[in-house]
């Protein structure tokens, strides 16, 4: 078996991976892609954020085309084994799947791998050029390979004398653009090799391609203009194989039922965390590793680890670009950002306006994109943003109102309504324009930044359902003993309007349990009423239990 030609990787990967407990069986995939081999439409690059499945799915093509390992007790236990499959096979003019399950000579390239102490791209390609060449005379002998030839003549010439054709499985096709020795010069120099080894080849029956980043802003149009691109949010075909459904999480949170002693969390929970991604065909999505780490490990928490073209993108928020700070704050309190992102694509972190930015988060899974908006997905992903709002001191009075934001969680579960308008007063006094108050919802993300230390116990959501209406703010606590907050705003009405309107409305109703049942908080309910005058410039707050 070969480095990159029939090696066994993918299949040995793809088996791990269908035995965890919490599998998702996608091989519906591959009935999409049988019809394309050998067509003009078998060249396809799709492009998902980090953690979505894309390396998953790659190893799951290769193992089930791939010669190097007999994996038919594998996949006939899957759905692409299912009556139904061989149905939509047959009306696409396609055979059984059997028929094309191990038949190929697959080329699988892992793009983010890297020679030892590799600090050249000449090292780098250097690693892939020679090891498909050595792969190439270890299968075909007979063919007098001449190491000196480029892979592409010697592909080539394999086909002509022996008609051997090769699906490529190409993973992380754009991990070159963020190794930190690349160049200019050596991005070109990459582009070249695909296009070499790829475009217009009669020797390529597939070629499968997955990666963060679209081909788009790093081609000039010509050289890999024979892949159909394929993203989360513009594109609708193959939404559903990368990330979680409703559906399919319902049913990892019920194996998770049968094999936890205690549930640590709930349903609710999960959608509350991991939700929130939106595709083209207007679905929402999990992020797909993070419930499994959620499921595997009894605990939710925030699994998006940061890494390098996370920290980049944020350099670009801590420098302000384009006032983009400022949205930053109404982002964090649940608001949708217009943003003109149609190309959907990142410009290799050379980003000049607020668009490209958005587009680079969105493209790297920390925003979300719909109608013509971006969010923050979840509460995964806003602990993110709180976490770099309150150590990033270049964010200013971001950073100043969010390290102030304990004392306003202390004042308010004291009762220290004075303390409470003042620290609203310092935050009104930055020079931000968003505090300008036209309207409650400027006041709104004014007070979600001044508390934001309480979510680090609390679950705060905006607008949440509860009485006869929805509730500005709701604080549910960590833990049953804490207190919990119920809270209303008003601009130019009065703390206690607010107040009545948490009771008028019956708010309080979101804690109460059934008839007979364990109330699940046992601290006060606080009703916090918050306003501000126009014309006097000044915060007014009151707070009664309820």
């Amino acid at each position: 078996m070969g480095l990159f030609l029939n090696t066994t990787i993918p299949y040995d990967s793809y088996k791990i991976t269908a035995s965890d407990r919490y599998f998702v069986d996608k091989t519906e995939l591959l009935a999409e892609l049988i019809p394309a081999l050998g067509t003009s439409q078998r060249f396809l690059c799709i492009t998902r954020p980090r953690r979505f499945g894309k390396s998953v799915m790659a190893n799951m093509v290769g193992a089930f085309f791939g010669k190097a390992v007999d994996s038919s007790d594998l996949f006939s236990k899957l759905k692409i084994s299912s009556q139904e499959i061989s149905e939509k096979l047959k009306k696409s003019a396609c055979k059984n799947y059997q028929e094309y399950l191990n038949s190929y000579n697959v080329i699988y390239i892992d793009f983010s791998e890297i020679p030892e102490n590799c600090a050249s791209y000449l090292t780098y390609i250097n690693r892939i050029l020679h090891g498909l060449k050595k792969d190439l005379n270890l299968l075909f002998p007979e063919s007098c390979i001449d190491m000196g030839d480029s892979v592409w003549d010697l592909l080539n010439s394999i086909y002509q004398q022996f008609g051997q054709r090769f699906i490529f499985v190409l993973d992380e096709w754009d991990a070159v653009f963020h190794m930190d020795f690349i160049t200019e010069a050596d991005e070109n120099a990459y582009l070249l090799f695909l296009k070499s080894l790829l475009k217009d080849k009669i020797y390529a029956e597939l070629v499968y391609m997955t990666g963060i980043l679209p081909i788009a802003k790093y081609s000039d149009g010509s050289e890999l203009n024979m892949f159909v691109e394929y993203n989360m949010a513009t594109a609708k075909r193959f939404s559903k194989y990368f990330g979680f459904s409703d559906f399919e999480v319902d049913n990892l949170y019920a194996a998770y039922l049968q094999t936890s002693e205690g549930p640590e969390f709930t349903r609710d929970d999960l959608r509350i965390w991991y939700n929130g991604y939106h595709t083209a065909g207007n679905d929402k999505l999990y992020n797909p590793r993070s419930i499994v780490c959620a499921l595997t490990n009894h605990q939710l928490r925030n699994y998006w680890t940061s890494s390098g073209t996370y920290d980049s993108v944020f350099r670009y928020i801590k420098a302000n670009i384009d006032g983009v700070q400022d949205d930053l704050v109404l982002l964090f309190a649940g608001e949708g950002i217009s943003s003109d992102i149609q190309e959907y694509a990142a410009t290799s972190m050379r980003l000049k306006t607020k668009e490209e930015i958005y587009s680079a988060m969105v493209v790297y899974g920390m925003l979300t994109y719909k109608d013509g908006k971006v969010f923050i997905p979840n509460r995964e992903l806003s602990e993110s943003f709180s976490s770099m709002m309150k150590k990033e001191e270049a964010l200013g009075y971001i950073y100043q109102l969010a390290n102030v934001s304990k004392k306003m969680l202390t004042a308010t579960l004291k009762g220290n309504t004075r303390e409470m308008a003042e620290i609203l007063k310092y935050a009104h006094d930055t020079e931000s324009p968003i505090f300008s108050y036209n309207n409650e919802l400027e006041l709104s993300a004014v007070v979600n930044l001044v508390y934001l230390a309480a979510r680090d116990s609390y679950r705060v959501e905006r607008e949440d359902k509860a009485g006869e209406g929805y509730a500005d703010f709701i604080f549910y606590p960590d833990r049953k003993d804490m207190d919990a907050l119920i809270l209303e705003l008003k601009v130019d009405g009065t703390p206690d309007d607010a107040i009545q309107q948490i009771k008028d409305k019956k708010y309080a109703l979101r804690f109460k349990g059934k008839l007979g049942e364990t109330p699940k908080y046992t601290g006060r309910l606080l009703a916090v009423g918050i306003s501000y005058n126009k014309k006097t410039k000044e915060h007014s707050c009151k707070i009664e239990e309820l």
